[in-house]
């Protein structure tokens, strides 16, 4: 009976080493890939649990997540034969896992080298039509777009899913942004001259309208001050007329009185008159 015992228990630990080596589970985020004797055989497994032959197959399993391939640094000529140092990254994950392993191995980073190959390759064609200027200035989306439909076919050919393009950053060298610089400052340097000589013909126009706005003004006040003025004079002198007329010899004392008044108030003046002239008309005794 012992003896029994002893044989089964190993029987039956062999047949749960067989079944766990008949089974092998895929995640969520793997793609696997079945192989008889070092050939593959099936690559199209879904996620959950499936079952090989023990010893004959074995399985092997990729990441099948997004991955991101960060370009290095790279120079690229421009349509005006200027150098820009451009800065890049790629999204990605395995399309097809069993092309991807007949093409690159398997290996990440033989992809990320196949792929940053033909990335450069498409970047310095479109580069090369297109200026410093249409580059920093223009939409990015449109260079997005135009990498994308000509590396997505190329990709495809190494199982991989191309899912976007961006450019970082986009740097001129040394020597190139000295001169970019310079013609950028020539040309705020002629749009500020632009706006100063706009400013200085807008200052004559406004001072020229404030002189003539002036002149029309002080011209008006004077016209009414000469008008206010010989209305008044004409008033005075109807005043005066009446009240002269009333009496003309106090008039004739008193324009006599301010006239002494005028003749005598500077000491050192010397009049020469006869004593009987009307001047000293009021002077007189009989008076």
């Amino acid at each position: 009976m012992s003896s029994r015992i002893q044989v089964l228990i190993p029987s039956s630990l062999l047949l749960l080493i067989l079944a766990y080596m008949s089974v092998f589970y895929v995640r969520e985020h793997e793609k696997a890939i079945l192989f008889r004797l070092g050939e593959m055989v099936s690559a199209d497994y879904k996620p959950g649990l499936h079952f090989k032959t023990p010893i004959i197959n074995n399985v092997s399993t990729f990441d099948a997540r997004v991955l991101t391939l960060d370009a290095k640094s790279e120079r690229f000529l421009t349509s005006e034969k200027k150098n820009v140092i451009v800065d890049s990254f790629a999204k990605w994950r395995i399309g097809d896992v069993g092309l991807f392993y007949t093409t690159v191995g398997g290996d990440e980073f033989q992809a990320n080298l196949r792929l940053d190959q033909i990335m450069k390759d498409a970047m310095r064609s479109e580069f090369g039509v297109r200026t410093i200027k249409q580059l920093i200035s223009e939409d990015r989306s449109e260079l997005r777009n135009t990498l994308l439909q000509k590396l997505a076919p190329t990709a495809a050919k190494f199982g991989i899913d191309l899912i976007d393009i961006r450019v970082k950053r986009i740097d001129l060298p040394p020597e190139v942004s000295s001169s970019v610089y310079q013609r950028m400052r020539a040309e705020r340097e002629r749009v500020a001259r632009e706006f100063r000589s706009q400013g200085a013909e807008s200052a004559e126009q406004i001072s020229a309208e404030a002189d003539k706005q002036r002149q029309v003004i002080v011209a008006n006040a004077q016209r009414d001050a000469e008008n206010i003025r010989g209305r008044g004079d004409a008033g005075s002198a109807e005043i005066y007329a009446k009240s002269f007329g009333r009496n003309p010899e106090f008039y004739a004392f008193y324009r006599s009185l301010q006239a002494y008044q005028t003749s005598f108030e500077k000491t050192q003046d010397t009049l020469v008159l006869k004593p009987d002239s009307d001047f000293f008309k009021y002077f007189s005794s009989e008076k």
